[in-house]
């Protein structure tokens, strides 16, 4: 899963006095590999700076150093035999060190939290992919994440075959040479059957989530993608 770890953009001072005094503004990315929500959450932290406010640009799993330790076992293909629970197990552990580290502090300080991925991610992958179950995933939500919702998920939709083929692409590129360190081809290496559940997972936590989760086309180019998330981020939080 991509993504990239915790940073933090400062807005002209003037700007940031006011926003102390209120809490910030999640917003999650969603979606399959190779949809392109790194890109887009960059190209959002830009807008969203320059209109004078404070960004955390994040990802998960991942975001703190225990976090991207658990991340290289989670994501690096030499990873075998891991049991799915524990895979589910590992994906929260990291998420509540991310919560508690980084993403509650942000909050708190009135920053803009762009984060890539969520616990979202944890239910179409492991609640839909591995047939965990979805109410497995959002009771551990509750007892492990204090229920924390983001204000506003954009959940990038393409077809479920080109977006994991181009993961793939990325992901190889990336390790080529050996560089184990980089290796991210552990959930790449699912079938199609894998990658259609999760599909149909994220397409049911669409349906139940209307007012938090927006489906945004991201089969036309970057720009095209860009400007339709800024749509819907300005008419839904004014940001």
């Amino acid at each position: 899963m991509e993504g990239r770890s915790a940073e933090c953009r400062g807005a002209p001072a003037a700007a940031m006095i006011p926003q102390m005094s209120r809490r910030g503004k999640f917003i999650t990315f969603e979606g399959l590999d190779g949809t392109g929500k790194s890109t887009q959450m960059r190209k959002l932290a830009a807008v969203v700076w320059d209109a004078g406010h404070r960004v955390i640009e994040t990802r998960e799993p991942g975001g703190t150093p225990t976090g991207e330790k658990i991340r290289k076992v989670l994501l690096d293909s030499s990873t075998a035999g891991l049991a799915p629970l524990a895979e589910m197990a590992l994906m929260f552990a990291a998420r509540a060190q991310h919560i508690a580290e980084v993403i509650e502090p942000a909050l708190a300080a009135g920053s803009i939290v762009l984060c890539d991925r969520f616990t979202d991610s944890t239910e179409a992958y492991q609640g839909s992919g591995r047939r965990l179950g979805s109410e497995a995933v959002r009771e551990l939500h509750r007892v492990l994440c204090g229920n924390l919702q983001p204000d506003l998920t954009i959940l990038l939709d393409s077809n479920p075959g080109a977006s994991v083929d181009r993961a793939r692409r990325r992901n190889k590129r990336t390790a080529k040479g050996g560089a184990r360190s980089h290796d991210e081809n552990r959930f790449e290496q699912e079938t199609r059957a894998f990658f259609a559940r999760v599909h149909e997972g994220y397409l049911a936590i669409a349906a139940r989530e209307k007012g938090r989760v927006v489906m945004v086309d991201a089969r036309g180019t970057p720009a095209q993608t860009h400007q339709r998330i800024v749509e819907v981020v300005r008419k839904k939080l004014r940001v």
